[in-house]
């Protein structure tokens, strides 16, 4: 009977063994199984950080182009406001012109109290007109030409040879609002 015994315990690990077999392969199989579910997952993960982080790439480059769209429009607003009056300026400035020919014409003459009306009323409009951002481009006799800052309109012989090209006479003066040149001083420069 002890032998029996023995007998039905090795067959017991032979069953047991071929148990653990199957269960070793199936473990394995679901091991394999898993992994790959895993690396499914992980992939379907990846895969949504990815998107993820695609929809913040955009949002954060949209959210900076509106940015730039408000600074711009706010610049573009504010140079409107600085260069509004531009055309009313412009319109101006042959009057401001009449007003310096009337003044040079009124002070050869010999009454003191036209003049000094006149030269009021003048500064009062020139105060006006630098008031709203108007300044004279600054060009005069002698300056070196620059076709930056200055329109010419004919070139002569220089009287000097030290003016040869370089400012004779300002027939016209210029003006500037804000940086902007709005009308360019016309010059005669000498050749």
């Amino acid at each position: 009977m002890f032998k029996k015994f023995f007998k039905n315990k090795s067959n017991m690990t032979t069953e047991n063994t071929e148990f653990d077999q199957e269960i070793d392969d199936a473990t394995l199989e679901n091991n394999a199984n898993g992994e790959q579910l895993i690396i499914e997952e992980l992939s379907v993960e990846e895969q949504l950080a990815q998107d993820l982080a695609k929809e913040k790439d955009k949002f954060l480059r949209l959210f900076a182009e509106f940015e730039n769209y408000k600074r711009r429009t706010t610049k573009e607003r504010i140079e409107l406001f600085k260069t509004a009056s531009q055309e009313v300026l412009l319109a101006l400035l042959p009057v401001l012109d009449d007003f310096d020919r009337a003044m040079v014409e009124i002070n050869k003459s010999e009454d003191e109290l036209l003049a000094k009306g006149v030269e009021l009323i003048h500064e009062k409009l020139k105060g006006t007109l630098v008031t709203k951002g108007l300044e004279v481009v600054d060009v005069k006799a002698g300056d070196a030409f620059d076709a930056d800052f200055a329109e010419a309109i004919t070139q002569i012989p220089a009287p000097s040879d030290d003016l040869k090209g370089k400012i004779v006479d300002v027939l016209e003066k210029g003006y500037k609002l804000g940086d902007k040149i709005i009308r360019f001083p016309k010059v005669v420069i000498g050749q």
